[in-house]
């Protein structure tokens, strides 16, 4: 396997590496990027008859789709309200609807083509960092009325039942989120696309796309392909590939650890229920426990783009802040990834020119969206569905080259001092 070292590598089922392209062929779709993007892209155009090639630098699942915190579930990187005052309510429905509607999709396909990527574990909670009952009641109501998305309120007591630790007080409750193993999944959609059809190639990057008497022609060092339709699905690790898209996004990191397994007891001690578990700081943790009783953690963002010495111990910092009985916990595996961010925080889905397609900037907005992508691009390109367009008033704002990266930087540090002031201050009532 040539995937990193992740817990992820460490319980990923087997399987053979897929050859490089090693002749000129022709297809109806071109879809460059083998992350869950790519291949939920190609697995739709497969269900509708469209044929389709997949070319993956790595392996299918190499970046961000294969080594994230697996948790499912609706909504966007951009908060519900501030979708609401850049769009209006009803395409704000309509693109959050999107979301539940891939959710529900993505369970579809597991159960449809067997997909080993278990164990799914349902029910997310979302526990607030801040002693601030009336804004979390605020949020459930606030989905519930423009969104028709329910949460069940947990007052602080029955939280702290499970989640024992003072760092938390009340949360939010989803039966809807679920966890799994993405890697896993990401292989699963691979396979999935191929009983369909669907070709796809591996340890082939893309060193160039051309437009040749209307068709898209796509070259690798060992062939090209020749489409009508090309989708662009390269995420973080785009590379400067196409100028244009590549100065779009900001290649952000994200960090990942896995304990090693705390026993029955040691668990206990502080997580009492399998949901997947995050926070509502904009720098927030995300985790669950396993059902070996490792914990798998992840949180932080940074526009490096190299891994940080020391990356395993400030991650297990960060867990003992939050869970101090755990002291002594020794960490398994430990690394990171890049994901792709818009300067809006939303999925960048659309047509670039005639034949040219986008599916990026998924960064901090789940698994979910990329099932969106996948959906909308192969239904436009099948079907002339034109709803890919809900997502027009996010496109392909310039993120600053370099100043971006680094203004991307000293925004995430003043959310950081924003959410540590406003815990002092509701801490403090």
């Amino acid at each position: 396997m040539h995937y990193i070292d992740s817990y992820y590598r460490s319980t990923v089922s087997p399987g053979a590496p897929r050859p490089a392209l090693d002749a000129d062929i022709e297809t109806q779709v071109c879809v460059v990027g083998g992350g869950l993007a790519g291949l939920a892209t190609a697995l739709g155009l497969r269900e509708r008859g469209v044929s389709v090639v997949v070319l993956e630098s790595k392996q299918v699942g190499w970046g961000a789709s294969g080594r994230n915190g697996g948790i499912v579930g609706s909504g966007y990187s951009l908060p519900p309200e501030r979708l609401i005052a850049r769009v209006g309510l009803q395409q704000a429905r309509e693109l959050y609807g999107l979301t539940r509607d891939a959710v529900a999709l993505v369970r579809r396909r597991i159960e449809h083509y067997r997909m080993d990527c278990g164990p799914i574990i349902d029910g997310g909670l979302n526990a607030s960092w801040f002693n601030d009952r009336d804004a979390v009641l605020r949020a459930r109501d606030f989905l519930a009325e423009n969104f028709h998305e329910q949460r069940e309120f947990w007052p602080r007591e029955r939280l702290r039942q499970v989640l024992r630790t003072r760092r938390y007080y009340d949360g939010l409750f989803s039966e809807r989120r679920f966890q799994f193993h993405p890697l896993n999944y990401s292989r699963a959609m691979a396979a999935a696309a191929e009983t369909r059809g669907a070709a796809i190639f591996e340890q082939c990057p893309v060193e160039k796309l051309e437009v040749d008497g209307g068709e898209q022609v796509v070259h690798t060092a060992g062939g090209r392909v020749r489409a009508a339709h090309v989708v662009m699905a390269c995420g973080g690790y785009i590379n400067g590939l196409h100028r244009r898209l590549s100065a779009a996004i900001v290649p952000v990191a994200t960090y990942m650890i896995a304990t090693e397994p705390f026993g029955e007891e040691g668990i206990r001690s502080a997580i009492d229920v399998p949901y997947a578990i995050s926070d509502n700081r904009f720098s927030s943790d995300y985790y669950r426990a396993l059902g070996d009783t490792r914990i798998l953690w992840g949180g932080r963002i940074s526009a490096r783009r190299s891994e940080p010495g020391q990356l395993a111990r400030f991650m297990l910092a960060d867990l003992l802040k939050v869970y101090p009985q755990l002291e002594g916990a020794r960490v398994a595996s430990a690394w990171y990834g890049l994901m792709s961010y818009a300067v809006h925080k939303m999925p960048q889905i659309g047509q670039l020119s005639p034949g040219l397609w986008y599916a990026m900037g998924f960064g901090g907005s789940g698994m979910g969206t990329t099932t969106v992508a996948g959906e909308l691009l192969a239904s436009a390109i099948a079907e002339n569905d034109d709803r890919y367009r809900l997502f027009a008033p996010f496109g392909l704002t310039p993120t600053g080259g370099p100043v971006g990266v680094a203004a991307a930087q000293l925004t995430y540090w003043s959310y950081q001092l924003r959410d540590a002031l406003r815990a002092r201050v509701t801490r403090a009532r």
